[in-house]
Formats: structure tokens, C-alpha cells, sequence
């Protein structure tokens, strides 16, 4: 698995998240990020070009080392001082409420205990922050939930990790972070099994 982990699937990444319609979600998504800012999940930095001048400091992290150059190359770019870890979501070694935003976008459906690291999300926002996320997850189509829940094993298998069937909403909720804005929409010239997201702001 190492020449598709560490090679041909960042590049899938790069291919299917750098879309032009996939950029303008990040940038809607990311539009009311400000100060200092935790960016879960941060694959190959394709969100980097996307904060606002409202970000004063940006914090990302991934289990992951992905395209490496890349990143650095994405990172020299921004206006932002950045600081990159390698760690899981699930422990984040940070203080409670340092975040005034954290950032998750096409993050939550590889997380293996995605409640956990929402739970970390919480404890590390401050009382006025904000989580925003952008996620694939569960389809409100009972017939694609189904086909989804059929074909969500080799999708972890070619995902690395990926799940078709996460609940995004019930998860945020089921770690305490309150939902203060959802758009459920099915994502444009996507296959129906994969193209139900969630695009909102969730806060302590």
C-alpha cells in the first residue's frame, strides 16, 4: 500500500478536492474563518489559498505527510504564519479554548472515531468560536443510504479510510457541538453515492 498511499491517492485527492467547483465550496466554507485558526485534516493544503485576510494564525494537522513539497510550496504562499503537526485529531495537544475557528472540510468520514476528535474540537474552541465544516456523509435517500452502506467497505478499502455513510449532523451533535447553520445539498456531477454533503457552522 505504500506507492498508492503516499503517491497515486494524494494526487486522487489533488484531482477529485481541487476541482474548481470543490475550490468555490472551500471558499464558501471558509469565508467566516478568523484569528486563530485549527485546521484538521489538512491533506495537501488545498484549503490554504482559501482563508480570508481574518486569519491571523493557522495551525494544521494530519496523521498523514502527504505531498510534501507541495505543501511547503502552498504554505510559503499564504499571508499567515502556519504551523504544521503530524498527529491525529482524536488527542490534540492543545490548550482548552485556544481556537477562535476550526476548520474540517472532507475530513470527518476518515477519522476513525470521528466523535472523539469533535469532542477535542469542542474542548479546544473557545466559548465564541466556530467550527465549520464542509463533508460528504450519509444520504437523506433511504435507497442511496442503502447503497452506500453496501458499498462503504471497499470504499474504505480504496478511501484509505474514507466512510460513505457517516451522519455528519448526529455526529457533531453527539459531541456537544451545537449546529447554528446546515445546507444538506447533493454536490453537482458527483455519483449519487457519494455526493450528499454537509456544509455548516457548529459552535460549543
Amino acid at each position: 500500500m505504500g506507492l498508492y498511499s503516499n503517491f497515486i491517492f494524494p494526487h486522487m485527492l489533488e484531482y477529485l478536492l481541487g476541482s474548481k467547483q470543490a475550490m468555490e465550496f472551500r471558499r464558501r466554507t471558509l469565508a467566516d474563518a478568523r484569528g486563530d485558526v485549527l485546521e484538521i485534516g489538512f491533506g495537501t493544503g488545498l484549503n490554504l489559498e482559501c482563508y480570508p485576510a481574518a486569519v491571523q494564525r493557522l495551525t494544521i494537522i494530519d496523521p498523514a505527510k502527504l505531498l510534501p513539497r507541495r505543501v511547503a510550496k502552498r504554505i510559503a504562499a499564504v499571508h499567515m504564519p502556519v504551523e504544521e503537526a503530524f498527529l491525529d485529531a482524536e488527542h490534540l495537544p492543545f490548550q482548552n479554548a485556544r481556537f477562535d475557528t476550526v476548520v474540517s472540510t472532507w475530513t470527518l468520514c476518515t477519522i476513525p472515531d470521528a466523535v472523539g476528535a469533535l469532542q477535542e474540537v469542542r474542548r479546544v474552541l473557545k466559548p465564541d468560536g466556530k467550527l465549520l465544516f464542509l463533508e460528504h456523509g450519509r444520504s437523506g435517500d433511504a435507497t442511496i443510504a442503502r447503497k452506500q452502506d453496501r458499498w462503504n467497505g471497499v470504499q474504505r478499502v480504496v478511501g484509505l479510510g474514507c466512510n460513505l455513510n457517516r451522519p455528519i449532523d448526529e455526529l457533531i451533535s453527539g459531541a456537544g457541538l451545537k449546529i447554528r447553520s446546515l445546507d444538506r445539498f447533493q454536490m453537482p456531477r458527483t455519483p449519487k453515492i457519494g455526493a450528499e454533503h454537509y456544509l455548516g457552522v457548529a459552535s460549543v
